[in-house]
């Protein structure tokens, strides 16, 4: 199957092919020295954190270092993504290796990640083949709460990670006879890698798994769920990139953890293109998008927040 054909009679902005080409050219030195600064980050954070544990800070401080720490591991699901699409770095081995790790620390999977996202970028927002739009956008105030919460996100990752472990890939129509057993024995590995962590801790009679792993990263998703429902969520349900996914402007540190990201309607255009060249594009592609979120996340976040309490049917376009 493939996608409608509006999106070829839509007025696309034009970037000269001997400036696509320089664009797109990716390198492993920009994509380490932004992995370098992403592991350096959650390393700082992890020992402020593990200072104010160990100190008995006050528990105000403790879950302000816990979030700040768990931003650094949540977001290694944008170094994932980035790999996934093989623009983080040149190096296909690169891309691979550091794309398992980072889903590894951010509790995703790449492997199972790339088939499923590649559908997403070939079906985006095309209901009944997107399979981003199986998980519901809020409708309501309670609903908006609960995905915050990221407790629906936990759910499915149990739920998704027991179904191939089990080695059942027939429910996932992006997966096929070659690419299921992949994301199988990936999924695998990674599951004894937190069962080994786990039974070390265990073994330590210490709460490592626990304290310096999963509660950082579950008192840090909410801001993931927040900056990733921000992509479509408002935006049109048919194939035109200039309205069906949207940028948030939003503050450098954001943009430097999320691997550039928030240009998200760059990235549906041009999904080859390496993250450092995404602002350069928004720059001539931002007057023809639809959805572009000026008043970042806070803002967008108020407006939805205003339109599920008044229940109103309509979305500003910026």
């Amino acid at each position: 199957m493939q996608p409608h054909t509006a999106v070829q009679e839509t007025p696309l902005a034009a970037i000269p092919p001997g400036a696509l080409r320089s664009l797109l050219q990716r390198s492993d030195a920009r994509g380490l020295r932004r992995l370098a600064g992403h592991l350096g980050v959650i390393a700082v954070s992890l020992a402020a954190y593990a200072i104010a544990l160990s100190r008995h800070a006050p528990l105000p401080l403790v879950l302000l270092a816990a979030v700040a720490y768990g931003f650094g591991l949540v977001t290694m699901f944008a170094a994932m993504h980035e790999s996934v699409h093989r623009t983080a770095f040149k190096s296909t081995w690169l891309n691979d290796s550091v794309g398992w790790f980072a889903g590894l620390l951010s509790f995703y999977n790449s492997t199972f990640y790339r088939h499923y996202h590649g559908w997403h970028h070939r079906f985006t927002q095309i209901p009944g083949k997107d399979p981003e739009l199986e998980d519901r956008k809020p409708t309501a105030l309670a609903s908006y709460l609960v995905q915050m919460s990221g407790v629906p996100w936990w759910l499915g990752k149990l739920r998704t990670y027991a179904t191939l472990a089990l080695g059942r890939t027939a429910s996932y129509g992006f997966l096929n006879p070659i690419t299921g057993p992949q994301a199988v024995r990936s999924v695998r590995w990674q599951l004894l890698v937190y069962g080994v962590a786990i039974a070390a801790s265990v073994a330590l009679g210490r709460p490592y798994f626990l304290a310096y792993w999963f509660f950082p990263v579950a008192i840090a998703q909410p801001l993931l769920r927040a900056i990733l429902l921000a992509e479509h969520t408002g935006c049109s349900h048919d194939d035109n990139p200039l309205t069906n996914t949207r940028t948030t402007h939003t503050l450098w540190p954001v943009r430097f953890l999320m691997w550039e990201m928030p240009y998200h309607a760059e990235h549906h255009r041009h999904p080859a293109l390496p993250f450092f060249a995404l602002a350069p594009v928004h720059r001539g592609l931002c007057p023809q998008l639809e959805h572009v979120a000026r008043r970042g996340y806070l803002g967008l976040h108020a407006d939805l927040l205003g339109r599920l309490i008044a229940k109103s049917p309509t979305w500003p376009s910026t």
